[in-house]
């Protein structure tokens, strides 16, 4: 598979996120999913304290196993956790032990602020990660769910003394939510040299085109299981109604739309992987077949106007 620089590594261009762990899926399940992604040449797994409840940690622990040193791991701090949560450095020292307990490894390759602690000082919170780099429990950081100006505050604040920088941006974007391009995210990663990351690349499964209008969500997948009100936001007409101008877009030019999800993100050179969950085998040898179509400048322009 195809790789990218993120930060000092290479990572394949689709990721493996991890969200399902503990969740949907047990431990046996999560196992034969990794062991998947594994044999498919996914090469980065994206997972966070906050999923299960360490569960996620602790099921991909266990399934990579041996394995471990063959992939980049990254994970995240700062959600609602039973013991704490936010961007402190005492919460930071403790959530980041327990992350390695839990994933059973002696460093994180990407540790990411999960989203932005206005409770605590951005240079505390660097100072606290700066500590961990040092002491070689860490790679590289991170953060999530930040605005273009978060992301200069944050650069600004890591350049005096040992404060890392970070290296990569994890905020929601795919051809539906295209927040990133417009408030000015994307062009802040592109000119600071950041990776972006999207999470809900597939606007939570409904770019796989399982979902159409008029039809209930299918028994057992994401949405289906999801309360109306949050269900709403990626399952609605207008969303449906841009999936069907998309799939038959896909389609006239012989590819579908879950490979017209993946090769629109990828179109950038900012993004170095796509992050898709997955419940089963099939839907990684899926995930991994789709990246192979390099959208055109005409056929981004296109597709922008379709969606």
């Amino acid at each position: 598979m195809e790789t990218r620089p993120l930060g000092p590594f290479a990572v394949s261009v689709i990721g493996l996120g991890c969200n399902n762990f503990g969740r949907r899926l047990d431990r046996a399940q999560t196992a034969a999913v990794v062991g998947a992604a594994l044999e498919a040449g996914i090469t980065f797994f994206d997972t966070a304290d906050v999923y299960g409840d360490g569960a996620s940690e602790e099921y991909l622990g266990a399934a990579l196993g041996a394995r471990r040193d063959t992939v980049v791991v990254a994970t995240k701090f700062g959600m609602d956790m039973p013991t704490g949560s936010g961007a402190s450095a005492s919460w930071i020292e403790r959530a980041a032990e327990d992350s390695l307990r839990r994933l059973g490894t002696d460093h994180i390759d990407l540790y990411q602020m999960h989203r932005p602690d206005p409770a605590t000082p951005i240079e505390e919170t660097l100072d606290a990660l700066g500590r961990l780099v040092a002491a070689g429990k860490v790679r590289v950081v991170g953060c999530s769910n930040v605005t273009a100006e978060g992301i200069e505050a944050s650069l600004a604040a890591s350049g005096t003394g040992a404060r890392p920088a970070w290296v990569s941006v994890q905020n929601q974007y795919s051809v539906l939510h295209r927040q990133p391009e417009d408030d000015g995210v994307l062009r802040a990663c592109t000119e600071r040299g950041l990776r972006l990351l999207p999470f809900f690349p597939l606007a939570s499964g409904v770019l796989t085109g399982k979902y159409h209008p008029g039809e209930p969500a299918p028994q057992g997948s994401r949405l289906a299981g999801l309360p109306l009100e949050r269900s709403s936001r990626f399952l609605n007409d207008a969303s449906l109604g841009a999936v069907s101008r998309l799939t038959a877009f896909a389609e006239e030019r012989g590819h579908t739309l879950l490979e017209l999800a993946f090769g629109y993100l990828l179109s950038s050179p900012a993004v170095p992987s796509v992050i898709a969950g997955a419940t089963g085998p099939a839907q990684i040898a899926a995930n991994v077949a789709a990246p192979g179509w390099r959208l055109s400048d005409d056929d981004i322009v296109q597709v922008r106007a379709l969606a």
